[in-house]
């Protein structure tokens, strides 16, 4: 298991835009280890966690209808960190936003989870 931090997130209005990041800490960040899948989720309250957005091996990342034409995922190789830019933002936007990644270092994989970043969009 490794520990991933997340940044970002906050308020904004409709039709705004937020970005997410995600990062592995500790020896993760190090150069030893690679990136090999990222998956972006979001929770609804009193809601399961729903897949948004995935990439696995450097594949073109793939999409929920949800929010398809207005996220993009994209990655960092050299700081082996993952972003979520989410434009034209709507009020059912608004929940709980969380990073998964699968890292690969010495043979051995490892999967982690964000803490998780509070999205609202009002006004």
């Amino acid at each position: 298991q490794v520990q991933l931090v997340q940044s970002g997130g906050g308020a904004a209005q409709p039709g705004g835009s937020l970005r997410l990041s995600c990062a592995p800490s500790g020896s993760a960040s190090s150069s030893a280890f690679s990136i090999t899948g990222m998956n972006w989720y979001r929770q609804f309250p009193g809601k399961q966690r729903e897949l948004i957005a995935s990439s696995i091996d450097g594949r073109d990342p793939v999409y929920g209808g949800a929010v398809k034409g207005r996220f993009t995922m994209s990655r960092d190789y050299v700081m082996n960190t993952g972003y979520l830019q989410m434009n034209n933002l709507k009020p059912e936007d608004t929940a709980v936003y969380y990073c998964r990644m699968t890292l690969k270092s010495g043979g051995e994989v490892y999967d982690g989870w964000g803490q998780g970043t509070q999205v609202s969009v009002s006004g």
